[in-house]
Order: C-alpha cells, then structure tokens, then sequence
C-alpha cells in the first residue's frame, strides 16, 4: 500500500509566503510590525512571568525560614496528639507539623503533609535544615520548610504554606499580561499600517505618475521632491528619466520634421526632372540631346544625393548609446590617406599639403574612415578654386585647414547640430548631417572634435584620438 504523501500545491492552494507576497506593501509592512511587536511582547511577558513568579517563590521561602514555632507551642501540640485530639490549625496560612524520629507526625492544618526522608533525617539530627514541595493529603502542592526543634533531640517541626498562593497571582498576572499583549499588538499592527500608508504616500504618488504616463504618454510630468531620503533620489531620478524622454522625444520629431524639409527639395527637383522625360515620352516631342544629356545628369545627381541622405539618417537615427561597429586597433593614418584620396577626386584642382606621423587607434574602421572623409569634404566644399588644404597628423591630433571664408563666431556652437548649414552654405550640397556624424563617430572612439577659425583666414578641423605611435606588440585588431 502506497505511502501518504502530501498534496501537490496547485493552482488554487497557496502556502503562507505566496499569500503574504500577494499582499499590498502596506498591508505586509503592517503585518510585519504586528509580528515583530508580538514577539518582542511575548519575550518580555513570558521573562516577566518567570522572574515574579521566582522571586515570589524567594519571598515565600525567606518567610518560612523566617518562622519558628516557641517549644510550648510544640509541647501543647504534641500532647493534644496524644491525648487523641486533633489540633486545631494555627493562625494564617501557616500548616505545622510535628515529626518524630520514629516517625510520628502531629499535624495542626487542613491535612496531614507525607513526611519525607528529608524530614526524617533533620527529626534524627542527621540534616541542619530541609526545604522541599510536596503535596498533603488533599492534593494541594505545599512548599516546607523542615527544622530541629530546641531541647532534646528526635523532634523537628516542618512549617508548610500552600503553594496556590503563588498559583493565584500567577493566574491574575498572566491574564493581565495577555491583556496588555493583545492591546500593544493590535496597536502595533494599527500603529504599522498608519506609518505604512504615511511613508509609502510617495510611492502612491510616483505610482500614479508612472500610470499617468503609461495611459497618456504625456512626459512633462514631475514629481515634487521633499527631503534628501531614498524616496526623494527615486522622485528626483523619475523626473531626470522622463525629462530625459522628453527630450529624446523632442529630438525624434525634430529630426523627422528636419529630415522631411531636406528630402523635399531633392524629391520635388526628381520628379520635375522625370515627369519632364515622361511628358517628352508620351507626347512624342523629343528633348534636345543636351538637354537630355543634362536632365539625366541632374536625376543622377539627385539620386547621388538621396542615397547620401538616407545613409546619414541611418547613421544619425542609431541610438547614442549603440556603437558603429566593434572597436579595433587600427592605424589612424592609413585611413586619413585613404580619405584623403577619396577628398582628391572630389578637389582635383586643390592643392593638399601632408604630413601624417603613425598613428594607431581604438575605433571602427569603416565609421572612422566616413567620419574622416567628412571632414575633408567640408575642407574641400569650401575652399576657393586652386586653394590649398593642410592636413597634419601629430600625436593623434589631425589638424585639417582650409582657406576659404571662414565660420562667423555667432555659428560655432552650432556646427555639430544634425541639419544645420550656414547661411552662407546653403546653395552650396550637402545636407547638414556630415559634422553631426564626425562628433558622434569621434565621440564613440573616446576623442573630440572642434572647429575653429584659422589664423590668417579660414577654418581649421581638430580630431583628437587616444592611442599610441606604435601598434600593440601582439596584434594590429584587438578586440574592444
């Protein structure tokens, strides 16, 4: 026959944790201090039980020993005994007994109390003294005290109290101390829920905050921030966070509205060009072949710089926090050379000026060769016919200058924003995303960017890039 196992917890059994994690915090903090006052009374009631009923047992042995019965006293009882008569009991709570050391008991009290070997053995001089609980004959728990009488040998007295004195005020004091415990714990439970709904007010308030935002999405939500504990670094960290997605937000529809102005000149220029070959299609009226020629060089064009584009909102649209690619040690002036190549075809009349010292880098090859080309495109966009660009690479520190019109002081804080072109620049292509993407590749590598006005005209691009002259002894690519 199978053993009795237990039944398996199922979905509609729960064991006391899983019911007290399915409480409210307020309700499991009450619940806790109810616990823990409970305990602590407990501990208190039941050491204060024990030690009054000790030191009542302390008192109630000191008076025994305290008494003595004088040795007319004991002659009278003795002879009443012997004449038969029963002794009458004595004044108090007191019970006397007269033992012998044959013996014989004579007993003044309700009821006769055994007489023990204890009691025999101080009646034959062999013990001092002996105290000792015993019951009498009526069942009653009796504490006695047991001495030799003065005068001649073989006769002690034994002096008795009933132990239900001690019993009684045992019994009125535990019921005044269960009392007393039940009002402190279920003022300590009442006590813990009004300080639990009084400290998690807070917490009901950023809880409703959260919810405000969840439903309507609406993040111009703050919390007001009272005092320097844990609760206020958790109101004053949700206003950082959702200033922060405010601000992500507002950056997302700037860059959509920025993005949306910069895609419909390209766009409305394209489709004026081919609805124009269409219509010479469909008419049957042909478009001089130079004009043919240059309407098919302009859609090129157009094409050229929508796939350019596209590819920097791509680049733009990454998260901050999400790298280009893996990081690898890489030579940096292997890549400027192979920028400054790509800026030659583009600048065929401009005259470049070099010198670039080894220099090796922790970065993303591709992004920093994008990033590179960038920054020699701006030098060659706005350099005058036969100019000159200086590029030197010393120590990590790229210096690219050009001599053309310079930047205006007013516009240098705003050279790295996304989409953002100089006045002066704006018949000129591009679209505003080139310095954007050079701040964030360079960034990305642990260097900086600026640009600044050029001594004698002109402006000068400065890139900053960590690394070493020489590349690590075991590998050109380590990993990030």
């Amino acid at each position: 026959m199978a053993a009795d196992r237990p039944a398996p917890a199922g979905p509609g059994r729960k064991g006391p944790l899983a019911w007290f994690r399915s409480r409210p915090l307020r309700s499991r903090l009450a619940l806790l201090t109810a616990v823990a006052v409970a305990v602590a009374v407990a501990a208190v009631s039941l050491a204060c039980w024990f030690v009054t009923r000790e030191q009542l047992e302390n008192e109630m042995d000191s008076s025994l020993r305290g008494t003595r019965l004088d040795a007319s006293g004991v002659e009278s009882l003795l002879a009443l005994c012997h004449r038969g008569t029963t002794p009458p009991p004595l004044a108090g709570s007191y019970t006397v007994q007269v033992i012998l050391a044959g013996g014989g008991v004579c007993t003044s009290g309700k009821a006769p109390i055994p007489a023990g070997p204890g009691d025999l053995a101080v009646a034959r001089g062999q013990l001092g003294d002996v105290l000792h609980t015993v019951k009498d004959d009526a069942g009653r728990e009796m504490r006695v005290y047991t001495y030799p009488q003065e005068g001649p040998p073989g006769i002690a007295v034994s002096l008795a109290r009933p132990l239900s004195e001690i019993d009684n005020s045992m019994s009125t004091l535990r019921w005044v101390l269960l009392l007393v415990s039940g009002i402190g714990v279920v003022g300590a439970g009442a006590a813990g829920l009004w300080v639990a709904r009084t400290g998690l007010e807070p917490v009901n308030r950023l809880t409703g905050a959260v919810e405000h935002v969840a439903a309507t999405e609406d993040l111009t939500v703050r919390i007001p921030v009272e005092g320097k504990d844990e609760i206020a670094r958790l109101s004053r960290s949700f206003n950082a966070m959702t200033a922060a997605l405010a601000t992500s937000q507002d950056r997302q529809a700037q860059l959509i509205a920025d993005a949306g102005h910069e895609l419909r000149t390209p766009l409305t220029s394209l489709r004026t060009n081919v609805e124009l070959l269409v219509r010479s299609e469909e008419t049957g009226r042909a478009i001089p072949p130079e004009d043919r020629r240059a309407l098919l060089a302009s859609v090129k064009a157009q094409m050229t710089e929508l796939a350019s584009l596209i590819g920097d909102l791509q680049e733009l649209a990454r998260p901050d926090t999400e790298r280009p690619g893996p990081l690898a040690v890489v030579p940096f002036h292997t890549i400027l050379r192979t920028a400054l190549d790509r800026a030659r075809l583009r600048g065929p009349e401009l005259t470049f000026v070099t010198d670039l010292a080894p220099w090796y880098v922790r970065a993303d090859a591709a992004a920093l060769e994008r990033a590179l080309v960038n920054v020699l495109d701006n030098a060659v966009k706005f350099s005058p016919p036969r100019g000159t660009v200086e590029v030197r690479l010393m120590r990590g520190e790229l210096t690219v200058r050009d001599e053309g019109p310079g930047i205006p002081a007013e516009e240098l804080p705003h050279v790295f924003d996304r989409f953002w072109r100089s006045p002066s620049a704006r018949s000129l292509p591009g679209s505003g995303l080139g310095l954007s993407i050079v701040a964030r590749t360079v960034e990305h590598a642990g260097g900086t960017v600026a640009v600044a006005p050029a001594e004698g005209g002109g402006t000068v691009a400065t890139v900053r890039l960590p690394g070493a002259p020489t590349p690590p002894p075991d590998t050109l690519q380590g990993r990030a």
